[in-house]
């Protein structure tokens, strides 16, 4: 069940339709949609900064912020949902804005962000924002394309299944979207399809199976590759099959206070041209 949902917001000028599909999700799900401003935290070296510069860095926070807050509530003006609007101004050099971000999803059931625009980043938000919100946050990220033409998110499904842990974490979380979709379509990737003790006779029926006693509409079927990425294969799958949302694990440790993500989570993170819903 899904109840409580966290937007994450930037000023990357694809606050509509970020909005616009968060709402469009929660409205499936009679959830509560929550708004999240969060202010950049000042480098290491603010100290060093003149004596006016901590104003004026808040007083652009500030502008900023009011403006999330009114494209926030003006897209979500006639929609009957449950909402509010939550900024938060930690400075802290010792936080970054994924620690943030992470913190406040743990009070929701789901957190949505948008892909980093390459065309306007921000300084201090990472470009593999989705993947690291995921592996910090312990809740499943949905994360949505710059590029993309709002419509349904989660009629067409398909999962990238692997047999490990992240993957079945995925397949848990993403629940109530499967149940909810009119097609779901497993698709087990690799270039020898992984040990039989982790897909059994035939890859992606065992949990297969598991979903079609959950209530959903699945199919199964595998792929073995050895000449292009798994990432490049999962996104020209979803694309064959006209899917509007891939489930998948986000895998990724942390080193030196930094999140590695693995290669094929970054890839698409990258190269993502539907939603992707991430789970670690």
């Amino acid at each position: 069940m899904i109840a409580d949902i966290l937007l994450y917001l930037n000023d990357d000028g694809h606050e509509h339709a970020h909005v616009g599909a968060a709402a469009d999700v929660a409205q499936t799900h009679g959830a509560r949609l929550t708004g999240l401003a969060v202010a950049e935290p000042l480098a290491a070296h603010a100290e060093y900064l003149p004596p006016d510069a901590l104003d004026r860095y808040r007083d652009a926070w500030r502008s900023r912020n009011l403006r999330l807050a009114d494209t926030f509530n003006e897209v979500l003006a006639n929609r009957g949902l449950s909402t509010e609007w939550r900024s938060v101004e930690d400075l802290r050099v010792d936080r970054s804005t994924v620690d943030v971000i992470a913190l406040q999803a743990r009070y929701a059931d789901l957190l949505i962000v948008g892909q980093v625009d390459p065309e306007r980043p921000a300084d201090l938000v990472p470009s593999d924002l989705p993947g690291q919100a995921a592996v910090m946050a312990g809740r499943p990220v949905l994360a949505l394309p710059y590029a993309w033409e709002q419509r349904a998110i989660g009629k067409r499904i398909v999962i990238g299944w692997d047999g490990e842990r992240e993957s079945a974490r995925a397949v848990a979380d993403a629940m109530p979207f499967l149940q909810a979709a009119d097609q779901v379509h497993v698709l087990v990737v690799g270039s020898q399809q992984g040990p039989r003790e982790r897909h059994g006779d035939l890859p992606g029926a065992d949990i297969a199976a598991h979903l079609a006693r959950h209530g959903v509409n699945v199919e199964a079927s595998s792929q073995a590759i050895s000449d292009i990425p798994v990432a490049d294969a999962l996104l020209s799958a979803a694309a064959d099959r006209r899917a509007d949302c891939l489930v998948m694990g986000a895998y990724g440790r942390s080193r030196f206070r930094e999140m590695v993500l693995g290669g094929t989570t970054r890839r698409i993170l990258n190269e993502m041209t539907l939603p992707v819903l991430l789970s670690h």
